[in-house]
């Protein structure tokens, strides 16, 4: 039988065993993983690259020595393009699979649902995807109770100034386009990006002589082509996400003799060219990022990559949700810790350059607080168009690979 050692109390000895077992402890909680809650629409064209690129970008890390030996857990979670669903799947996420962060969805509706739960449950939150204005607006007119939600894609009226910048180039400049028919769905980030193209397009020379909003629902954009044809514009300007196959399968089976340019979500995806049985020939449409378009050094080699993973390149949405990944993970090593507010803290300094550009984060003073900056140096955007059953970089000139190229049925009235 031990005896204690000489001048050895009991209570002393429980506190030295005490510390035995807490110092034993401390390399097991140091290891513990950074997990990262992703919730998408898996079934979906522009949502399927999201939980794919996460993955991806956390396998990367963790073949690296993960964060300070910490490896990164990715949980996925398929919405089902449900608000009701991601709702839960983000209770879930916390509640259950004790996540640290969580980046979720393409779909402003969804993102809308969520920011409040964010600010309930303290855990913070970044989108991959969606646009509306209302997500960064919340988060300045109330910071303490929406910092949780960062903005990792460009807002609506970003985009409107992206498409219009390009715009301004391509179709005014080259092109002598003169007029404009706005062609947008009904949807939560399409209203500003419509006030958006009504105040850029008439500074940059495009007349808007119309504007069409339609229901997501909508089957038959025969009466809207008809309606477009009948004010003669020389462009029809895009909003589209939710749909996309079937007004372009239409475009190109009508022979609509008007280019369509601006946002398309779906065209994003290296598979709409098959999709749309390559009725996609000629669309033009906003991203952030391309097969074969070197944004930045990381852009190739990612969309390369994911491609040889998965068969087929990322949507946009693949691009910023890898970036997410890598960004988390610097904040985390950046501010040591995954507490809400130290991660908050952290992810606001962001100063990263990711497959779309340079990204960083708008402050408290700033209308759009926690959104990514758009601008030179940063995000631009690009705009690339469908030819010959690829996506081709046009604009901007840096980055081009291609002059634009229309189907024979487009007549362009004012070359």
């Amino acid at each position: 039988m031990k005896t204690m050692p000489p001048n050895w109390s009991v209570p002393a000895l429980l506190c030295a065993t005490a510390l035995g077992l807490l110092t034993s402890l401390t390399p097991a909680l140091a290891a513990d993983p950074i997990k990262i809650g992703v919730i998408a629409e898996a079934q979906a064209i522009a949502g399927a690259s999201i939980p794919q690129a996460a993955q991806m970008a956390a396998d990367e890390i963790n073949a690296k020595g993960g964060v300070d030996g910490r490896k990164i857990e990715v949980i996925t979670y398929d919405n089902h393009s449900s608000s009701a669903d991601s709702v839960r799947a983000f209770q879930r996420a916390v509640n259950e699979d004790k996540v640290n962060i969580v980046i979720a969805s393409y779909i402003s509706e969804v993102v809308l649902a969520l920011e409040p739960w964010a600010s309930r449950l303290k855990t913070p939150f970044v989108t991959p995807g969606a646009a509306s204005n209302e997500i960064s607006k919340s988060v300045h007119a109330d910071y303490e109770k929406n910092k949780y939600t960062f903005h990792g894609y460009l807002t609506s009226a970003a985009l409107a100034q992206s498409v219009c910048d390009a715009a301004k180039e391509l179709l005014v400049d080259q092109k002598h386009m003169k007029s404009a028919v706005i062609m947008s769905e009904d949807a939560a980030w399409t209203k500003p990006l419509d006030v958006g193209y009504e105040e850029c397009l008439p500074k940059i020379g495009l007349k808007v002589l119309d504007h069409i909003r339609f229901s997501p629902d909508t089957t038959d954009f025969t009466p809207i082509f008809n309606k477009i044809e009948a004010a003669k514009p020389d462009v029809i300007i895009t909003g589209i996400s939710h749909v996309g196959v079937q007004p372009t399968v239409q475009w190109k089976n009508q022979q609509v003799p008007i280019p369509m340019f601006g946002i398309s979500s779906q065209a994003t995806n290296s598979t709409f060219g098959k999709d749309t049985n390559d009725a996609a020939n000629g669309v033009l449409y906003q991203g952030v990022s391309g097969p074969g378009v070197a944004v930045t050094p990381k852009s190739v080699p990612f969309a390369d990559g994911f491609k040889a993973k998965f068969g087929n390149y990322p949507s946009y949405a693949g691009y910023t949700a890898y970036d997410e990944v890598y960004y988390i993970a610097d904040a985390v090593k950046r501010g040591g810790s995954t507490d809400a507010d130290k991660l908050i803290e952290a992810l606001e300094k962001t100063d990263w350059e990711g497959t779309i550009g340079r990204v960083q984060f708008y402050g408290k003073d700033d209308p759009f607080t926690h959104s990514i900056k758009y601008g030179p140096g940063l995000i631009t955007g690009l705009m690339l168009q469908w030819q010959d059953g690829q996506q081709v970089a046009v604009w901007p000139k840096n980055v081009a690979k291609s002059e634009m190229k229309f189907p024979s049925f487009i007549k362009l009235t004012s070359n």
